[in-house]
């Protein structure tokens, strides 16, 4: 039987209609995996073709492999998985870098990695230095052809560009192609003709818990793979400690909730893109303002 599976926490239907990757395609071997998705119990498994199966409630779910995942969804999405061009570029390295575990909403995680302004006092001599801590303008939007969130023109000096190059200003671009996934783009610092791509992939345990993996699609033919694996994972742990110890650990919607600033563009056009889809699941909801008279 095949079919949208109501999650017995998740009764959103614009998160529930999405794809969420739940583990990667090489943990799937012998026994089958038990994890959680939007508070349902998701159990993968190989079949005797070889092609993964996902099961929630006794029912089989639909199943993509992409990026070296597999994925799922509880609802009926009306696109299919996002694509990353980069990907299909033979020349490129693949590393993925490990799941990381956060006591945080998904949303706060897109968030955070959608932030420059953190790099210098997070990131202190890799991403940033508190000798330079101003955010650039940038630009962002809403690219409704695509229905994606990107921020574009991103530019900080960061005193460690990769696990191998030093110091120089960064040229950034953010995408977030779907509510609880995000990528980024930078120049790659072995060949400015081009873009490395890096994704974080997300999938939203329950509304306070996820887990995350960074995936990288670089131009760096020489640097080891431990090195590159190394330096995501020292990035991203810091960047766990500052995500966990966020409040609320849910996402606000309301402007009123959180004061923005000038660098948090992306984040404000994050909220916006989310609240105009009416997502309610791992987010603080909107509060509309009454008039004196219904409130009297």
């Amino acid at each position: 039987m095949t079919g949208p599976v109501t999650s017995p926490i998740c009764d959103d239907p614009v998160v529930l209609d999405q794809w969420y990757p739940v583990c990667a395609e090489n943990e799937v071997s012998g026994a089958a995996v038990q994890t959680r998705l939007l508070g349902a119990e998701v159990e993968i498994s190989v079949g005797s073709d070889g092609e993964p199966t996902v099961l929630a409630y006794g029912r089989h779910l639909p199943v993509r492999r992409r990026f070296g995942f597999v994925w799922t969804t509880l609802g009926a999405p009306e696109r299919d998985v996002f694509t990353i061009d980069e990907a299909d570029e033979p020349d490129r390295r693949y590393v993925p870098c490990g799941w990381v575990t956060m006591r945080s909403s998904p949303g706060r995680v897109v968030e955070n990695f959608l932030d420059m302004a953190h790099f210098p006092f997070v990131h202190t001599g890799i991403l940033g230095g508190e000798a330079a801590t101003e955010v650039a303008r940038y630009k962002w939007e809403i690219r409704k052809e695509t229905d994606e969130v990107w921020a574009t023109d991103c530019t900080f000096f960061q005193p460690q560009v990769s696990a191998t190059s030093e110091g120089s200003f960064a040229h950034l671009t953010y995408r977030v192609p779907a509510p609880y996934q995000v990528m980024l783009y930078r120049v790659s610092p072995s060949d400015p003709t081009r873009l490395d791509a890096i994704a974080l992939l997300i999938q939203p345990i329950d509304e306070t818990l996820c887990r995350a993996q960074p995936v990288m699609y670089l131009v760096d033919p020489d640097s080891p793979h431990t090195d590159l694996v190394q330096f995501e994972q020292v990035i991203f742990l810091q960047d766990r400690i500052i995500v966990e110890n966020q409040r609320p650990l849910l996402l606000p919607l309301d402007p009123r909730d959180e004061i923005p600033t000038r660098a948090d563009a992306s984040s404000v056009t994050y909220r916006r893109w989310l609240k105009a889809k009416g997502l309610r699941w791992g987010a603080l909801p909107f509060r509309p303002v009454h008039s004196r008279g219904a409130d009297s």
